[in-house]
């Protein structure tokens, strides 16, 4: 409980210096740009990239999935996985932005805040 009070602190000393804290959020939004998180599907017959502002960025499907066939089964379980690829690559973009908080939080101080802050992103 101490521990809260002291973020607490820490908090409201860090609302007195905005600059510190518009560059923490500017490294954040960077960093978030900049990530690069691979999902996968299919055994990696799909692959999307995203960066943690869940922005897909890349779809690759292998040759060999496309070349099943243009029949309805083969679209259907083509555009599955590429569902499944961007949705895995999605949460795991997730992951990573909560670390990017965790670790600008404990920069700041806040190490004790930081599970609530990057809670907000699940």
């Amino acid at each position: 409980m101490l521990d809260k009070f002291k973020a607490m602190g820490a908090m409201a000393a860090l609302m007195k210096d905005k600059e510190r804290l518009r560059e923490a959020s500017q490294r954040v939004q960077r960093r978030a740009e900049e990530a690069r998180v691979e999902g996968q599907a299919g055994a990696g017959a799909v692959r999307a990239v995203c960066n943690a502002k869940l922005r897909v960025l890349e779809i690759e499907v292998s040759p060999a999935l496309l070349s099943a066939g243009a029949d309805d089964d083969a679209r259907h379980m083509a555009q599955d996985l590429i569902a499944q690829a961007t949705n895995d690559a999605m949460e795991r973009a997730q992951r990573v932005m909560q670390e990017i908080i965790r670790e600008e939080a404990a920069e700041l101080g806040l190490e004790d805040l930081a599970g609530d802050l990057s809670g907000l992103l699940s």
